[in-house]
């Protein structure tokens, strides 16, 4: 019992970290994006056996945010082990390429966010009303621009967190070298003290 209790709060203490509860929103969102896609986002009139892009027929709309929230769920994934690993890396040099590499992906992913949220919401202004006469879909769609909307937002903001992350990091860096630089001067100065009583 004391051994659940203790994998419980290590658990509850890793979700509650900033960076961790803003990267499952992440998850979540490209999730949504791409189960919308997937489901809904292809359609045809009833005259029509060959389905099409919901977003103006255009299958680089739908394809575009297939292959990015496809993308973005296993980056989120990824860096979701990487998180859970992070505590057992002792060297900051390490430390510190891990955050360099979440900032770096973050900016990028909330950056393609939004090309995909312009794209998406173009597509689907100049889609016609006669290629979906039964309106099948369309809260699909709305709910992947909306998801894309969102998705900058929670990208940029665990680009933020991420940077203050690396600034910590690069704190403790500061702080061993210093650590180690005096360290190696009190055992110089020792060691030169010893040879002087000797000689």
């Amino acid at each position: 019992m004391q051994q659940q209790s203790i994998g419980s709060f290590e658990l509850l203490t890793f979700v509650q970290q900033p960076h961790i509860g803003l990267r499952i929103l992440c998850w979540l969102f490209s999730l949504v994006i791409l189960g919308c896609i997937a489901n809904e986002g292809f359609i045809n009139r009833p005259d029509e056996v060959q389905k099409f892009c919901i977003f103006n027929r255009n299958q680089n709309a739908c394809n575009y945010a297939l292959g990015m929230s496809s993308l973005a769920f296993i980056c989120c994934l990824l860096f979701l082990a990487i998180d859970v690993y992070f505590p057992q890396i002792s060297s900051i040099k390490h430390r510190k390429k891990v955050v360099l590499a979440d900032v770096g992906t973050s900016a990028f992913w909330s950056f393609i966010w939004f090309v995909g949220f312009c794209f998406l919401a173009n597509q689907w202004q100049v889609s016609k009303a006669e290629d979906n006469p039964l309106r099948s879909g369309e809260d699909a769609a709305r709910t992947t621009i909306a998801f894309c909307f969102f998705s900058i937002f929670s990208w940029a903001v665990l680009t933020h967190v991420s940077l203050l992350r690396l600034r910590s990091v690069c704190f403790q860096e500061e702080y061993e070298e210093l650590c180690t630089q005096q360290h190696t001067r009190t055992q110089t100065q020792t060691h030169s003290h010893v040879l002087s009583h000797c000689v």
